[in-house]
């Protein structure tokens, strides 16, 4: 089992030096994977949207937050490191354009060398959609289609694309990632329709703000459509995010019998900078060391 460490480019982990810290010390300690988050742009107050994972629905960071592009911030650690894995925890696909996210998504898996994880949400804040110009409405329906796109695009010489919301002939786009048309997509979202998603066309799942019990009960639901669409079980990978839910790390074995391959946990960044190598030794003796046990 691996542990990941979330959140790259936000809040303090958006300074270049705490962001370089992070990355050096996570690859030396053993961690799993970085994930970086998106919002484009926050808001003050949410009058049609509701934040999902707090119980008053509001969102849990200030509209202030420094909050960095995930694909600039992942390069950053590119720079940086050579083993870790790179991924958005999650990126908003339906608020890109599809070729646009395809070429900067190929760009970062190549110059890291194959290391990026595609983490993939549809969204769920109308305001940030509307401020955006793009249709909150059907935007499942374009998730699917952009990835559809993307993959096309990476595994192929020349595209051409005629569907719903994206329409192109004889397209080129070059450099193509070093995993080709198998960049991972790891859905996130814990509804059956985001189940449904991973179990159809993910290579990943994406479950947040989990218990162990919570992520047992969600696994064997995604199972269960899994094998209603032909697939076996190994052919996603099982991602948790305890998130803001206090668990220690005695809960390793649970989340591991539940088939979980990967826990992400919240990076807590001290006020004296100094301290988070220390921190990051903490947490891998705690977390990296004893999962790394579990096979």
């Amino acid at each position: 089992m691996k542990i990941g460490l979330l959140t790259a480019g936000l809040g303090q982990a958006a300074h270049p030096r705490t962001l370089r810290t992070i990355a050096e010390h996570a690859e030396r300690l053993g961690f799993g994977t970085i994930w970086a988050p998106e919002h484009v742009v926050l808001f003050d107050r949410y009058t049609e949207s509701k934040y999902p994972y707090s119980q008053d629905g509001a969102f849990a960071a200030p509209s202030t937050i420094d909050w960095m592009d995930p694909f600039v911030a992942l390069t950053y650690v590119a720079a940086r490191t050579s083993k870790i894995r790179l991924a958005t925890g999650i990126c908003l696909v339906p608020e890109h354009n599809p070729l646009v996210l395809a070429k900067v998504i190929a760009s970062l898996d190549y110059l890291s060398g194959g290391r990026f994880a595609l983490g993939v949400g549809i969204g769920w804040s109308a305001e940030e959609f509307k401020a955006l110009g793009i249709p909150f409405a059907r935007r499942a329906q374009r998730t699917r289609e952009y990835i559809n796109v993307m993959r096309k695009l990476w595994g192929e010489e020349t595209t051409t694309f005629h569907g719903e919301f994206v329409n192109f002939d004889a397209a080129r786009s070059f450099p193509k990632p070093v995993q080709g048309a198998r960049v991972p997509i790891i859905f996130g979202g814990e509804s059956t329709p985001a189940l449904k998603r991973a179990a159809e066309y993910g290579t990943g799942w994406f479950g947040f703000n989990l218990t162990p019990e919570g992520a047992a009960a969600k696994v064997d639901q995604l199972k269960g459509f899994m094998r209603e669409r032909g697939r076996a079980p190994g052919e996603v990978e099982i991602i948790i995010s305890p998130y803001t839910l206090k668990v220690a790390p005695t809960s390793l074995n649970a989340y591991h019998a539940a088939g979980v391959s990967e826990i992400v946990q919240l990076l807590p960044i001290p006020d004296d900078e100094s301290k988070l190598p220390g921190v990051l030794e903490q947490m891998a003796r705690d977390w990296v060391a004893p999962a790394a046990k579990l096979g």
